[in-house]
């Protein structure tokens, strides 16, 4: 109940129309109770042969309800499902607005595919909250004291026949039909995520299922996922098969007891004859507005369980906070911004061993630190806590002297440029990847961005130029272009705090080259700090700070390193050897 209350606050915004569609609503099945009641009256009235003159008024409401039922079942679909896509629009940004400050700390610990069942699917699961919860049920209540109050004016004894078959209807199949799906709304939602989350890690992972000749396991594993799911979904129809048995059912016990009431009133001329063929009609067109409840209430299950499923992501602290009064941020000037680490320790998870340990040292304005260590030694995490992803266990980063979590996250992460191994590129063309950097760039600045990234060429001999679509992650592009792609949309950027994380990795020695010619570019004039394993161009370093499991072992130039004969030696002796094998 707690959820569906939650659920049903988020109607407050627009709560005029949803009353404005409930009116409608009623009006349309009130207008097609009259309808057919009034049609009855008059062929039961026309039978007996009376003037002309005194069945106009009963012909002309049958004209106006048969237009009043038209027009009210349009003017209701229009508002209702109008506001329900505004709803579910409403729903998505705030899901999405929710989520994004959780990201990456606790995004990465859930399966994508998941993720996305939850912000669609179990979003579009909401709308039965309006279309066929609320709005049904409220409508209902009206039609049934409308039906109750009609059949007063003949007899209490049919109203309260009337409205008793009503309340079955409307409460006792809902009831149920909830009883017999208790559970599988939950279930359904939870296989469904799982199923998207295990058909994108194929698709994303096709080309290695089919090296390693593993494409039928995960065939099989997607087929018994559906087949649960198929069984519930069975299971789900026969009760809806059942539920709509029930309704008619009950309708047409309605009917026949009406019947069986009125026929001794009528012979005792308790109520005229000519109305018995109303009362029938009016008690069958009354149940238009109780049937859909108990698809309401079977929908139900679904709303809630999708609503649990969005709050338990929604709810969730994010680890990083925003300050509450955040500190303006220096000009944009690259010479006057330092980065400094001052005893940070840190641990992803606290029932885990500390993934950097004890890490000190400082990115003076305007000079080049480099942080070299074997894959696993703790870099990538540095940068993760300079930008803010996550926040030191123990210790503080400082920028200018100021701890970073008193600046706003936004106005942070805009004075550092990021270019990492796997910079992610969007299903988008190569200007909308660049301007993702800064969306007002002018084209000449785009122009410069691609000369200093040694684009140009590339981009040149493109039929379409910029134009050109990059594909899903950029695979349309290869490795040394998509760096450079990267490096172009850093330079556009043009933040003071400049972070190369293994920026160059798993490219060829040629390629390599050309990129770092372009990344000596970019880290001119700007506080750098270069993340890497490999140890080239080391030289130009103005220090090297050497990780191992994450604590520093050692640190100074590359020339005063390679005298201390310690693992900084060791490391480039390594790496001089397979590049000589090579």
């Amino acid at each position: 109940m707690k959820v569906f209350l939650r659920l049903l606050s988020f109607l407050s915004a627009f709560r005029w129309l949803v009353a404005l569609a409930i009116l409608l609503g009623s009006i349309m099945i009130a207008s097609n109770i009259l309808l057919l009641g009034m049609a009855a009256y008059l062929i039961a009235a026309a039978a007996l042969g009376p003037l002309l003159a005194i069945l106009t008024i009963p012909i002309y409401i049958v004209r106006l309800m048969s237009v009043s039922r038209a027009g009210s079942r349009y003017a209701e679909r229009v508002v209702s499902h109008n506001v329900t896509f505004r709803l579910l629009a409403r729903l998505r940004t705030w899901v999405y607005r929710r989520l994004e400050p959780l990201a990456p700390a606790y995004l990465h610990k859930q399966r994508s595919g998941d993720m996305l069942t939850r912000i669609v699917a179990d979003v579009d699961e909401l709308q039965n909250v309006y279309l066929r919860i609320v709005s049904p049920i409220i409508v209902a209540i009206i039609i049934s004291l409308l039906t109750f109050a009609l059949f007063s004016i003949f007899s209490p004894v049919l109203a309260w026949d009337a409205v008793a078959f009503l309340v079955i209807t409307g409460c006792g199949v809902p009831l149920l039909s909830s009883i017999l799906t208790r559970g599988l709304g939950k279930r359904q939602l939870a296989i469904r995520g799982e199923l998207n989350a295990q058909i994108v890690d194929g698709i994303q992972g096709v080309q290695d299922l089919l090296a390693y000749g593993q494409a039928d396991t995960q065939l099989r594993s997607v087929a018994t996922l559906e087949k649960k799911l198929d069984q519930i979904q069975q299971r789900m129809a026969v009760i809806a098969g059942l539920q709509q048995a029930l309704n008619d059912l009950l309708m047409n016990l309605a009917l026949w007891s009406l019947l069986i009431l009125a026929i001794p009133l009528v012979v005792a001329k308790a109520i005229a004859g000519v109305y018995l063929a109303f009362l029938a009609l009016v008690i069958l067109a009354s149940f238009e507005a109780v049937q859909p409840l108990a698809e309401a209430f079977q929908k139900l299950g679904h709303s809630v369980a999708a609503g649990e499923r969005l709050f338990k992501v929604t709810d969730t602290n994010p680890q990083v906070q925003e300050p509450a009064a955040p500190l303006a941020v220096p000009s944009n000037t690259p010479g006057r911004f330092s980065l400094e680490f001052d005893h940070v320790h840190f641990a992803y998870r606290s029932d885990e061993g500390e993934v950097v340990y004890d890490i000190s040292f400082e990115v003076s304005t305007g000079k080049r630190i480099a942080i070299v260590g074997a894959s696993g030694a703790g870099k990538s995490t540095l940068v993760n806590l300079a930008l803010r992803f996550w926040d030191p266990d123990k210790g503080t980063i400082r920028l200018n002297g100021h701890d970073i979590r008193q600046y706003a996250l936004g106005d942070l992460r805009g004075l550092i440029g990021v270019v990492s191994q796997d910079t992610y590129l969007f299903n988008d063309s190569m200007r909308g990847n660049l301007l993702l950097a800064r969306p007002e760039a002018s084209d000449s600045e785009i122009e410069q961005a691609l000369e200093q990234a040694q684009l140009t060429a590339f981009i040149q001999q493109l039929p379409r130029g910029l134009a050109t679509w990059v594909g899903e992650q950029g695979l349309r592009l290869s490795g040394g272009e998509r760096q450079r792609l990267a490096i172009a949309r850093a330079l556009l950027k043009d933040a003071p705090l400049l972070v190369l994380d293994e920026a160059t990795a798993n490219l060829d020695p040629m390629t390599e080259h050309t990129l770092l010619d372009a990344l000596d570019m970019l880290m001119q004039g700007r506080t750098t700090l270069v993340i890497t394993h490999r140890l080239v161009r080391m030289e130009r370093m103005d220090e090297i700070l050497v990780l191992d499991e994450g604590s520093m072992r050692e640190r100074g130039t590359h020339e005063q390193l390679l005298r201390s004969g310690g693992l900084y030696q060791q490391m480039m002796q390594l790496q001089e050897g397979i590049l000589s094998l090579t």
